[in-house]
C-alpha cells in the first residue's frame, strides 16, 4: 500500500503547518508575502471503495490494520496540534505601535526581510517606541510588515511611513529640498524594485546557507526549514521571472545587482545618502544592504560591499552601531578596521530579542562632543542589558 503526506488547511488559499507557526515566503523579493499554517497529515493512497471493501471482507487482520492505522493517525494529528498550536493573543494598540513582522533569524541579523528591517530601523531613527509581534500573520492586504496604532492598520513600507508621518508628526525628510526629495524617491524605487536581485543570492543561489539562518523549533523544525526555503526559492524565481530580471542568466542577474550597488556607492559621498542628516532613504538602503553585508558569506555581494565598495560597508556598520546597540558582531565579520563610531570590543554575538524598543537623541546627527549634556540614550525597561 502506498502512502502520501499532505497539508490540512482550514483557510482558503493558505496551507497550514501549525497555528501561529507561520512560514514567511518571499522575504526578500517583495513586500507581498504568503504564510503557511496548519498540520501535516498522512493518508493511504487507496480509493474509498477499496477501503470499504476491505472493511467488509472476511480478512479480520486487514480490518484491524485499517482501524488501528486510522486511530493512530487521528492520535498523531491531535498530538501534533497540541505541540504546534499557540493560542493567539489579543493585542491592544491604544496609543501603542504594534509592529508585525517575521521571526528573528539565528545569526543575529534582525530580519531576513529587507522591508521588515527597513521599518524597524525607521522606527528607531524617529525615536518611536514600538512593540514587536513575531506572529507571522499578514495584513489584510497580504503584506508584511504591517503596524497597528490606535486600532488603525497600515501595511506596505511606504504607506507605513506615510501613516506615521500623518498620525505622529515624524518626518526624516523635513530638511530635504524638493529636488533632494525627488532624488530620494528615485533611489528608493531603484533599491526596492531592482536591487531585490539580492533575493536571488539568498533564496536561489545560496539556498542551503540561508536555510540554516531560519529560526524554528519543534519536532518538525528541520522539515519546516527545508520546506520554507525551497518554497521561498521557487517563489523568488517565479516573481523575478514575472518582473523580467529572472529571464536572464545567473551571470546577467549578478551584473545587474553589481551595477545597482556601484550606483549606491557613488551616491554615498557623505555620512548618509542625502548628506550629513539622516533621511528615510537611509533606512531603505540599510534594510537591503544588510542582507548582503551579513547574510551572504562568501558571495559576490558580500565581497563587493566589504571590499571594493567599502563605503557601503561603513554606512551599514554606522547604522548598525547607532540604531541596533544590541546587535553584536564579531570583529572578523568586518573586512575593514571600522570607522570613528566604533564601539568597544568583547561583546557577545547574537541578538537579544527585545520586544519593546525606544531610544532618544536619534535625530541629532552631531558628534558626541557637541551633544548637549541633557541628551542621553535610553532604553525601555524591556530592553535594558
Amino acid at each position: 500500500m502506498y502512502w502520501a503526506a499532505g497539508f490540512a488547511s482550514s483557510r482558503p488559499c493558505v496551507v497550514e503547518l501549525g497555528r501561529n507557526h507561520s512560514l514567511p515566503l518571499g522575504l526578500c523579493a517583495s513586500e507581498q508575502q504568503q504564510s503557511l499554517y496548519g498540520y501535516i497529515i498522512a493518508f493511504p493512497l487507496q480509493d474509498y471503495g477499496g477501503i470499504m471493501s476491505v472493511l467488509g471482507s472476511d480478512s479480520w487482520w486487514k480490518k484491524t490494520l485499517y482501524i488501528t492505522g486510522g486511530a493512530l493517525l487521528a492520535a498523531a494529528a491531535y498530538l501534533l496540534h497540541e505541540l504546534l498550536a499557540i493560542k493567539e493573543q489579543e493585542l491592544d494598540s491604544k496609543d501603542a505601535i504594534i509592529l508585525h513582522q517575521f521571526s528573528r533569524p539565528k545569526n543575529g541579523v534582525p530580519s531576513l526581510s529587507p522591508f521588515c528591517l527597513k521599518i524597524e530601523t525607521y522606527l528607531r531613527m524617529v525615536d518611536l517606541p514600538y512593540q514587536n509581534y513575531f506572529d507571522g500573520k499578514l495584513s489584510p492586504q497580504g503584506k508584511m510588515p504591517w503596524i497597528e496604532y490606535n486600532h488603525e492598520q497600515a501595511s506596505g513600507s511606504e504607506f507605513i511611513v506615510d501613516f506615521l508621518e500623518e498620525k505622529l508628526g515624524v518626518n526624516l525628510n523635513k530638511n530635504l529640498t524638493p529636488q533632494e526629495r525627488a532624488v530620494s524617491r528615485a533611489v528608493t524605487k531603484m533599491v526596492e524594485e531592482h536591487l531585490y536581485t539580492i533575493a536571488y543570492c539568498q533564496w536561489v543561489d545560496n539556498l542551503e546557507e540561508t536555510q540554516k539562518l531560519l529560526a524554528m523549533s519543534g519536532p518538525l523544525s528541520d522539515t519546516l526549514k527545508w520546506l520554507l526555503s525551497h518554497l521561498n526559492g521557487s517563489m523568488v524565481r517565479r516573481e523575478m521571472y514575472g518582473h523580467g530580471i529572472g529571464r536572464f542568466s545567473k551571470e546577467e542577474v549578478y551584473a545587474l545587482m553589481e551595477k545597482d550597488m556601484r550606483t549606491l556607492a557613488t551616491l554615498l559621498d557623505k555620512k548618509y545618502f542625502m548628506g550629513s542628516k539622516m533621511s528615510t532613504l537611509d533606512a531603505t538602503v540599510f534594510g537591503h544592504l544588510a542582507q548582503a553585508m551579513w547574510t551572504l558569506p562568501g558571495t559576490r555581494p558580500e565581497q563587493l560591499i566589504k571590499g571594493e565598495l567599502i563605503n557601503l560597508a561603513m554606512f551599514c556598520e554606522r547604522m548598525r552601531r547607532r540604531f541596533w546597540p544590541e546587535w553584536f558582531m564579531e570583529v572578523e565579520d568586518l573586512y575593514y578596521d571600522g570607522d570613528s563610531e566604533s564601539s568597544g570590543g568583547g561583546s557577545p554575538t547574537g541578538q537579544l530579542d527585545f520586544g519593546l524598543f525606544s531610544r532618544t537623541d536619534t535625530l541629532d546627527d552631531s558628534d558626541g562632543s557637541s551633544q548637549s549634556a541633557g541628551h542621553t540614550h535610553t532604553h525601555s525597561p524591556d530592553s535594558d542589558h
